[in-house]
C-alpha cells in the first residue's frame, strides 16, 4: 500500500516538473517574452517559416497563419504574450500565450494568432486580440509542448474555469495552390524556435 502510494507520487511530482520545463529556441536558450523568433519546422521537406498569407486570392484583410512553401524561409518573427507573466518572461510548456507577429498588422490590429471555424476546419487567422484572458478571447490562447525531438503548439487553453474549448494540435495542410495553411489537425506540425 505504502509503495503504490509512493509511486504514485513520485509519478506525479514527475508529471507536474517536466509539465513546466523551459521551451527551448534552437540555441538551447529558453524562449522568452519580449524577443523575437521564428517559428520553422523540425523536420525537413516540411514546408518553410510562419509567415501570414490571405484565405484568398487578393484578399488583404485579415490574413491566415501559413506556412513559406521554401524550406530554406524562416517566414515572419514573431513574439508572445503569457497569460500570467512570471518572473524573466520565461515560457515552459503548457503555459497559456499569445502568439503575435512581430510589427505585423491584420485589419489596422496587431497579428494575433486565433483559432477560426472556417467552412467547418478550425484555422489559425491573425484576427486575435492579445492578452485579456479569459471566455470572451479563448480562442487567442496557444501552448507549447515537446514532441518527439522538437515541439508542437497546442490549442488548448485553461484561461477560463468555465469554459470547455474542444482542444487540438496546430498542424499543417497545403492546399490546391499549393498555400500551406495552418490549421487545428490530428498530425501535428512539429516545430523548433529560432532567435530573430
Amino acid at each position: 500500500m505504502k509503495i503504490s502510494i509512493y509511486i504514485i507520487f513520485v509519478f506525479s511530482t514527475f508529471s507536474l516538473i517536466s509539465g513546466q520545463s523551459p521551451v527551448l529556441d534552437t540555441d538551447q536558450m529558453p524562449l522568452v517574452t519580449g524577443p523575437s523568433y521564428y517559428i520553422v519546422p523540425a523536420t525537413s521537406g516540411r514546408g518553410g517559416g510562419v509567415k501570414l498569407a490571405p484565405t484568398t486570392l487578393n484578399q488583404t484583410c485579415p490574413l491566415d497563419v501559413a506556412q513559406e512553401n521554401n524550406e530554406q524561409l524562416n517566414g515572419m518573427p514573431l513574439n508572445f504574450l503569457l497569460a500570467i507573466p512570471n518572473r524573466g518572461g520565461v515560457i515552459r510548456e503548457t503555459m497559456d500565450l499569445n502568439i503575435q507577429f512581430t510589427g505585423a498588422t491584420t485589419c489596422g490590429n496587431p497579428a494575433v494568432w486565433r483559432i477560426e471555424d472556417v467552412n467547418g476546419q478550425r484555422v489559425v487567422s491573425s484576427s486575435g486580440t492579445l492578452g485579456n484572458p479569459g471566455a470572451a478571447t479563448i480562442s487567442n490562447w496557444f501552448n507549447i509542448v515537446t514532441y518527439e525531438d522538437g515541439y508542437k503548439i497546442v490549442f488548448c487553453p485553461t484561461v477560463c474555469d468555465t469554459c470547455r474549448p474542444a482542444c487540438g494540435d496546430v498542424g499543417s495542410t497545403i492546399a490546391k495552390n499549393g498555400r500551406r495553411s495552418l490549421l487545428l489537425s490530428s498530425e501535428p506540425l512539429k516545430v523548433k524556435f529560432k532567435k530573430a
